[in-house]
């Protein structure tokens, strides 16, 4: 099987599984159970693929400027600090790890 089938099956797969949650009833999808875990599950997904983005190049793991900038991010949203902030304070403490000389 070629890569570009594979892709078109995945495409198929989910756009049938979307199309089948159309079919749910509402009331279902209305209690608390349904509601949290489709709260936790966006979350969850949300933070692996952060963390992937984080420590991977590629088939690789890589700890550079990104990991510390993350954690310092982190710990600026814990304390509520203005998200615009958050940012700025991230995109700093990676160029200044970066031009210390911690790997890009």
């Amino acid at each position: 099987m070629t890569v570009w089938q594979i892709i078109l099956l995945a495409s198929i797969a989910v756009l049938s599984l979307k199309l089948v949650g159309y079919l749910v009833p509402p009331r279902v999808l209305e209690t608390p159970t349904a509601a949290r875990t489709a709260n936790l599950v966006t979350v969850a997904l949300l933070s692996a693929l952060i963390v992937v983005q984080t420590v991977s190049v590629g088939q690789q793991l890589v700890l550079d400027a990104r990991l510390p900038a993350i954690v310092v991010a982190a710990g600026l949203l814990a304390i509520r600090t203005p998200f615009i902030l958050v940012i700025i304070v991230a995109a700093l403490t990676a160029a200044v790890l970066r031009m210390l000389g911690w790997a890009a």
